[in-house]
């Protein structure tokens, strides 16, 4: 006899059900944690029946990408719901953040910044944005080099002057910071790099205390459990909501 297939629906609840679980382990309440379904390659269609499920964060990982899926969502849907960039995005790009979305969470880059609060002043919108940090230290990942923040102090002072120059831009506004874990076998092998950009994020609101650091983007499909536990207040899933991409 053939198991039923699981609907995006039950993807869904199962996914906010180990949320508030690993709330309740690190005794926060599931309210502090925004579900951001990532809804890269995967069409339309989709993205309604996840809203219809109770979603209302979409992540998306290329520009163009987003921009064709969102009016073909809207003609979908009925509830309004936010748009958050999590890829990274090239400078060259930046004009097209300005409008459709609510977030971006991998400003890595002072040049970045410049040009995309630039094109913001000439619209005269604000955009929320994270710092991505690397604190893994992978060559692979994007965003400020962080790994060794406590131990180099030549490091530090670099990141602390970019981080000072990014604030002071108009129509930024700086909400917390956002990592990449690495890809590992065991989810726990993850939970030092979360411990690493909280901890991190403590440090630059102690140093910036003007601003707000909130937010802390961390965790995916397999270590999103560990993230909430060490803080994450928005967690990146994609595979265990659509399924494998095609």
């Amino acid at each position: 006899m053939e198991t039923a297939a699981v609907t995006i629906g039950e993807r869904v609840a199962a996914v906010q059900a180990e949320i508030a679980a690993a709330c309740r382990r690190a005794g926060r309440s599931p309210d502090s944690v925004t579900l951001v379904a990532v809804s890269k390659t995967h069409p339309a269609r989709l993205v309604a029946e996840v809203v219809e499920a109770g979603v209302r964060h979409f992540g998306e990982n290329r520009v163009e990408e987003a921009l064709g899926k969102m009016p073909e969502v809207a003609r979908l849907i009925d509830e309004p719901i936010h748009w958050h960039m999590v890829g990274a995005v090239q400078t060259r790009k930046a004009r097209y953040l300005v409008t459709g979305f609510s977030m971006l969470h991998s400003l890595g880059s002072v040049k970045l910044a410049e040009r995309l609060s630039r094109y913001l002043v000439e619209q005269d919108r604000t955009l929320d944005v994270l710092l991505e940090m690397n604190v893994s230290g992978e060559a692979t990942k994007q965003g400020w080099e962080a790994s060794r923040w406590r131990d180099d102090l030549a490091l530090r002072r670099a990141l602390w002057s970019d981080i000072s120059q990014v604030l002071a831009l108009p129509g930024l506004s700086v909400r917390g910071l956002m990592t990449m874990a690495p890809l590992v076998d065991d989810p726990e092998k993850a939970r030092p790099v979360f411990a690493t950009l909280r901890d991190l994020r403590d440090a630059i609101a102690n140093g910036f205390p003007g601003s707000r650091w909130h937010d802390l983007s961390m965790g995916m499909t397999d270590d999103f459990r560990i993230a909430v536990e060490e803080g994450a207040t928005l967690v990146r899933v994609g595979r265990a909501i659509f399924g494998p991409r095609s």
